[in-house]
């Protein structure tokens, strides 16, 4: 992921962070696009491994029955974020209050707190996933960040939001079994070696 060349218009006024992702989305199907820190961030299409990752991964949500009347399991759902005036993140799949239509906030990204858990697995931005990410995570109070390090061949999960992160980081190595917090509502059990995937990732 790297930080978009913004340019504006010679008339009027010059456009905001908001209006020119608004611009690069158009402009960019399939890619995606975010402000944290206030810095616009381009990522391309994911490869398919991270799509088959991503499926993975939402198989024993599903079967604990997280997906239903209380919570929703959606992926790419915006999240508006408060380190900013204009920031949003967009993770890759997120555990959220099943109202969560009633708590929009701005260009269809929603209000933090519905959401109980925020789920990214790595491609080549996997610093903006490991460093960036976990600081506007953490002022936006989100319970739970877990990340599939693909990488580093590693899972990582992120608890307790402190003011410039996560108060405890626990990583997990393949043969091993990641326990999720039961504040998710329910018990999910992932296998660090089911999730990981041989290879660099190539987005």
């Amino acid at each position: 992921m790297s930080a978009a060349a913004v340019e504006h218009p010679c008339d009027g006024e010059p456009e905001s962070l908001l209006e020119t992702a608004n611009r690069l989305m158009e402009q960019n199907p399939g890619y995606r696009v975010e402000i944290i820190g206030g810095v616009i961030t381009v990522a391309p299409p994911a490869d398919g491994d991270h799509a088959d990752v991503l499926t993975d991964l939402m198989v024993p949500f599903l079967a604990a029955g997280l997906h239903g009347k209380e919570t929703r399991l959606l992926q790419g759902i915006g999240i508006w974020l408060p380190g900013g005036p204009e920031d949003y993140a967009i993770p890759d799949l997120a555990l959220i209050d099943a109202d969560f239509k009633d708590h929009v906030i701005e260009a269809n990204c929603f209000d933090p707190v519905i959401f109980h858990l925020v789920l990214e697995v790595t491609s080549s931005n996997y610093n903006n996933d490991l460093r960036n990410k976990v600081t506007a995570y953490a002022e936006a109070k989100i319970p739970v960040y877990v990340i599939v390090n693909r990488e580093h061949g590693r899972v990582h999960v992120l608890t307790e939001p402190i003011a410039d992160g996560y108060g405890s980081h626990q990583v997990y190595a393949p043969g091993q079994q990641v326990v999720l917090p039961a504040s998710i509502g329910a018990e999910v059990t992932l296998d660090v070696a089911d999730l990981i995937r041989a290879g660099r990732p190539r987005t």
